[in-house]
């Protein structure tokens, strides 16, 4: 796929900037102590109230850094540079505060939540606001290049994640085309059945119309129960398909399969348990629960370590069915891993109809994986 990248003035801002949470009123607590403090007890610093009042104005700043980042910045930067110009006016001797390193934070957000725009007004802004603060406070060539490496480096560092949180909802999205394209083909294919159906039983009502008409009633209540069968699952079809790919009209494997798809792994011990009340499901549902089952079992496989049982389970539940796909094997101790492309695309194609889907180890150990779908897919 190729992708187009628009020019940076017209970036839009990342549409997953979260909002405002305990870690931040955290930082702002600890940044406002630091400034409190150091105002108080830092030997040598000129207009101490003044200094301390212009510290906390960063507070509503680092707040706004990731929902109005331009302005956050602009407060910040703003600060550092009317300090700048006392510094040169008055002579007043130190007016800074270690704790004002904050608005390297604010640049960073800038750089990271910012829309195109906002990063090119900003950073030209910061640029303005660091050249003068150089100047006042007569930096020689050492300070100056480390101090523009500096800023550099937080731009640079705001830019790479930036970038990679972009390709991850690039991957993301691909993996939900992917599933979508899936799912419409195989609810393709069963709306192709129903119809093949409908012209089989419109075939024997012809037969049988003049022969027996009695017999016709029930062709026809037969083709009318099927159609509305195909009306409602056409109305939860994707409409994604590339026009370009030939659709296989072959049969769906459904939750009847499961048991060959255990039979398929012999280094492991498979158990696969069924509901009695299973025949009822929905034909993309029945669908949706082989290939979750299979990808979890795939899953399992490959990533369980020293596992050497796998059960897959399904029971129907009132207008739900439920996948339990469960393994003995070994978790490493620490935090639950980021979910992989593999669960993000189970994931959205229990969303597509209308279920949802939980992944992580098992309160008895191992990793569980279960899946709740409507008994009819969603319309």
């Amino acid at each position: 796929m190729i992708t187009v990248r628009r020019p940076l003035w017209h970036e839009p801002r990342p549409a997953d900037a979260p909002p405002v949470g305990r870690r931040d009123w955290l930082l702002v607590g600890v940044f406002a102590v630091a400034v409190a403090v150091e105002s108080i007890v830092r030997p040598g610093l000129a207009w101490r109230p003044l200094v301390a009042v212009l510290g906390l104005a960063l507070v509503p700043a680092l707040l706004w850094r990731r929902g109005r980042p331009l302005v956050a910045a602009l407060i910040g930067w703003s600060v550092a540079g009317l300090l700048s110009i006392l510094q040169l006016t008055t002579h007043g001797g130190d007016l800074g505060l270690y704790s004002m390193m904050a608005i390297l934070i604010l640049l960073y957000s800038l750089v990271r939540w910012g829309s195109g725009r906002e990063i090119v007004a900003g950073t030209v802004f910061v640029a303005v606001v660091v050249t003068l603060g150089m100047y006042a406070s007569s930096a020689g060539g050492a300070d100056i290049f480390g101090g523009s490496v500096l800023v550099l480096l937080i731009v640079a560092l705001a830019a790479v994640f930036r970038y990679r949180a972009d390709l991850w909802q690039r991957q993301r999205r691909e993996i939900r085309n992917q599933e979508r394209v899936a799912l419409a083909r195989e609810l393709h294919d069963i709306v192709a059945h129903h119809v093949s159906a409908i012209a089989v039983q419109a075939q024997a009502g012809r037969v049988v119309a003049g022969v027996q008409p009695e017999k016709a009633v029930e062709v026809l209540a037969t083709i009318e129960a099927e159609a509305s069968r195909t009306l409602t699952e056409m109305r939860s079809m994707v409409r994604v398909l590339r026009e370009e790919e030939a659709v296989a009209y072959s049969p769906q494997r459904g939750v009847a399969d499961l048991p060959a798809l255990a039979r398929a792994d012999t280094e492991l011990n498979i158990q696969v348990s069924l509901g009695d009340s299973l025949t009822r499901l929905a034909r993309p549902v029945d669908a949706a629960l082989y290939r979750l089952a299979q990808e979890a079992l795939t899953n399992a496989v490959r990533h369980a370590r020293n596992a050497t049982h796998i059960g897959i389970d399904v029971r129907q539940a009132g207008a739900v069915v439920r996948l339990r796909v469960t393994d003995d094997g070994r978790i490493e101790p620490g935090p639950v891993p980021e979910p992989g492309f593999g669960l993000l695309g189970m994931a959205e194609r229990t969303q597509l109809l209308g279920g949802s889907l939980t992944a992580g180890p098992g309160s008895e150990g191992g990793w569980v994986v279960e899946a709740v779908l409507p008994v009819r897919a969603r319309t």
